[in-house]
């Protein structure tokens, strides 16, 4: 059956639809250059309200499966690729990509030109965007998008709704939930840390009543500046010296909460294969990415925030560190579901700092 993605400056890409039935609301459409992970992209919280383009040119040849989920279920508005594998071959394989996307009401769109698709996006950015399944809804899509706004309700769709511990004898961990993905908790899980999962939107006094020996704030959706209460909270969450950790959104939490600043970028990071170089040994990483938003340079000139972490093909902030507090925080994913595990050096740098109290 064909199907139609309407663009924002007037763009009409015609294919053939799979997954999930069309949805009469506008999605941000990005593109990610990841080879391999479009489960975990899938199943990840904060591609919450945005179509995803697969620069790969084939996506679905080894199915899905139950371990490398991100989430219990998957928040993305839609699924574009080049190729859609309908026989997936593997042996964790329990079903096909395109059943999945049935199952979770998510449509996607296949057979398009997805080469000229990422050009158009990297040309004028990230835009609104709708699917539409006949011609004679073209117009009426295309003043939907005319017509319509992004959310600003992105986080408390995705975090969680109660607080839940997952126990151990270990350091006593708070995760500031606003999206996070599951292979975050598994990665302090492993290093045998006691969990507590709140809202992201968690009061400060609440989080000081489980008296956490650090703080962990995870990735998730959307504008970091729609968090208001949130950024409010983890400025005075700085001034205990509990240590902190940021990813991604709690990368750019924390650099808010310092009274530094934000701006959304022209189309984003999104991929598995962005090389940072820590400015403290000069090594490089090769990072995994997910973010629309980055932190303003020039902002942190009156912080007690300093950069540790600059990417090297545009040269935006990855991370940054206090002068003053045990905090710090990278704008990629260190648990690199899916993606390289360079970054893994900073759980360790998180729990050194847990158990001596210790600064960057």
């Amino acid at each position: 059956m064909t199907r139609y993605l309407l663009l924002e400056d007037g763009s009409i890409f015609e294919g053939e639809s799979f997954g999930g039935k069309v949805k009469k609301e506008i999605s941000e459409i990005v593109f990610n250059t990841g080879l391999t992970g479009y489960q975990e992209v899938i199943s990840d919280p904060s591609y919450f309200n945005q179509m995803v383009v697969f620069t790969n040119p084939m996506i679905g040849n080894y199915g899905i499966n139950r371990d490398d989920f991100e989430a219990i279920k998957p928040y993305m508005d839609g699924v574009i690729c080049n190729n859609l594998e309908d026989y997936p071959s593997n042996f964790r394989s329990q079903l096909s990509l395109d059943e999945f996307l049935k199952r979770n009401d998510i449509p996607g769109l296949k057979n398009i030109d997805t080469r000229m698709l990422v050009l158009k996006i990297r040309e004028h950015g990230s835009m609104k965007a709708i699917f539409v399944d006949n011609k004679e809804d073209i117009q009426h899509g295309f003043e939907i998008i005319k017509n319509s706004s992004y959310r600003h309700d992105h986080t408390l769709q995705v975090m969680t709704k109660r607080t839940y511990e997952i126990p151990s004898l270990g350091k006593r961990v708070v995760v500031m939930d606003f999206g996070c993905k599951l292979n975050i908790v598994q990665s302090l899980v492993k290093r045998g840390c006691s969990l507590i999962v709140v809202p992201g939107n968690t009061s400060y006094e609440e989080i000081l009543s489980y008296s956490p020996d650090g703080i962990l704030i995870s990735n998730g959706p959307g504008d970091p500046k729609d968090n208001k209460e949130a950024i409010d909270n983890i400025a005075k969450l700085i001034e205990t010296d509990i240590p902190i950790f940021g990813i991604c959104l709690g990368h750019q939490l924390i650099c808010l909460a310092s009274k530094a600043d934000t701006y959304k970028m022209k189309f984003g990071h999104r991929g598995a294969n962005q090389p940072v170089v820590d400015l403290e040994t000069g090594r490089t990483l090769i990072t995994s990415q997910n973010h629309s938003y980055a932190v303003n340079e020039s902002s942190l000139k009156d912080t007690d925030l300093e950069v540790s972490f600059i990417n090297l093909n545009d040269k935006t902030i990855e991370g940054v560190k206090s002068k003053k507090y045990p905090v710090f925080s990278v704008q990629f994913h260190p648990e690199a579901a899916a993606g390289p595990h360079d970054a893994n050096i900073l759980w360790e740098k998180f729990m050194k700092m847990i158990d001596n109290k210790e600064r960057y």
